[in-house]
């Protein structure tokens, strides 16, 4: 049953690749239309039902308010139908009564995939995330690094991948225990969230690896904030007295890679480059 619901929401997440005001307008169109439609046919044959597409189409995409309020608008939408058409009652209150009970089903529907759309997005999130650092975990990476590869050769701008290694972190584990050295990878994911810029991704790819994504970033910019980063992860780690360097590949393409393995892997050969040639240094490469 939840394997089921998944896949039933999964379907759903390409409604947010649509423009809200798009979303928003053609929930109002649906619901006029059912609205229409029920009135031409009459009160023998029903369409109501339809009602609902458009407030789960307009809860899901823009909010919880925005499908109350489609709710209401298919409510009333639906008593005036009713009402004229001319439909016989055999008391004046089943009208009003009636219209209540379908905006509060309406309502139910609202609130229920709203709530719905806040875990499932929780649980989305959760899974883009490192759960011991806080910082993106490699799915996130992976995700990013594929859009961006996407970017760069559309609009034919570089791009930049530094794979950061901690040099002796095996040391730390076996000298001070697990819990220093999960603190230690903790800071390591503080200080390079601080030190990117907005458009920049940090990542944690597993163990005691990190990568950087710099979006349109060519050779010099990218020396410079490898560079700089690395300052900032010595300093972070010598004020704490954890006997640890860094480290660090770094490869510009100038024309996009063919995927992001290929990306990850000249980087990955650049660190460990590095780690063979002395540790604590950079090792780079511009490709194109």
């Amino acid at each position: 049953m939840i394997e089921w619901l998944k896949r039933k929401i999964q379907m759903l997440e390409w409604l947010n690749r649509i423009p809200r005001p798009l979303v928003l307008f053609g929930g109002l169109i649906l619901v006029g239309a059912v609205g229409l439609l029920d009135y031409l046919t009459g009160y023998e044959i029903s369409f109501s039902i339809f009602y609902i597409i458009p407030i789960i189409l307009v809860t899901w995409t823009i909010s919880r308010r925005a499908g109350v309020a489609l709710a209401l608008l298919g409510a009333v939408t639906w008593y005036l139908v009713e009402y004229l058409g001319g439909r016989p009652y055999s008391n004046p209150v089943i009208p009003y009564w009636n219209a209540l009970v379908r905006l509060s089903f309406f309502l139910i529907i609202a609130f229920s995939l709203a709530a719905l759309r806040e875990l499932w997005r929780k649980e989305k999130d959760l899974s883009r995330v490192d759960f011991l650092t806080g910082i993106a975990n490699s799915k996130a990476f992976y995700e990013s690094a594929e859009q961006e590869i996407e970017r760069s050769s559309r609009y034919r701008r570089p791009l930049s991948l530094a794979y950061l290694d901690c040099d002796n972190f095996k040391e730390i584990n076996d000298r001070l225990g697990h819990q220093s050295g999960d603190n230690l990878l903790r800071k390591v994911a503080d200080i390079i969230k601080t030190q990117l810029r907005s458009t920049d991704i940090g990542a944690r790819l597993g163990g005691d690896e990190f990568a950087v994504l710099l979006p349109e970033t060519g050779e010099a910019a990218a020396q410079e904030v490898v560079a700089r980063l690395k300052d900032k992860l010595s300093e972070g780690m010598q004020r704490r007295g954890w006997p640890v360097t860094f480290s660090v590949g770094l490869v510009t393409f100038a024309d996009p890679p063919a995927s992001v393995d290929e990306m990850v892997s000249r980087a990955d050969t650049l660190m460990y480059a590095a780690k063979k040639n002395g540790k604590d240094q950079i090792k780079k490469e511009a490709i194109g």
